[in-house]
């Protein structure tokens, strides 16, 4: 099996078993750029429950993320197996309240009542 294929099988086996997944630089209690900072930021002030996993850590999957989702930047959330976006895209769909539709329909558990606080301070 060829490096690509390996990464892409590892990915995609996180992405597989982990109901919400940040892909990120650092790590949720200590990101490492502003971006991922962010976005574990609202997820852990949300109280969703995810795995994150340091792109820093792992050359292979900081290049093969990219390319699994065709997406050029990091971080990089998937929710039940679906590429929801990036920092901007996470922050848009918390403000419009798109990211709690999203968490509803997957029947991901998170704290409403934080997510407003999220929406009621940025309004």
């Amino acid at each position: 099996m060829s490096e690509v294929t390996e990464v892409n099988t590892q990915i995609q086996n996180i992405v597989d078993t982990s109901d919400v997944v940040l892909f990120m630089k650092g790590t949720k209690e200590m990101p490492q750029c502003g971006f991922s900072s962010r976005v574990a930021g609202v997820l852990n002030y949300m109280g969703v429950d995810f795995q994150d996993v340091n792109v820093l850590a792992d050359d292979g999957i900081r290049q093969g993320i990219k390319d699994f989702s065709d997406w050029p930047t990091i971080p990089q959330l998937y929710v039940k197996g679906e590429f929801v976006g990036g920092c901007d895209i996470v922050t848009e769909m918390t403000l419009s309240g798109e990211l709690d539709q999203l968490f509803d329909q997957k029947g991901v558990a998170y704290n409403k009542e934080a997510a407003e606080k999220i929406r009621e301070a940025n309004a």
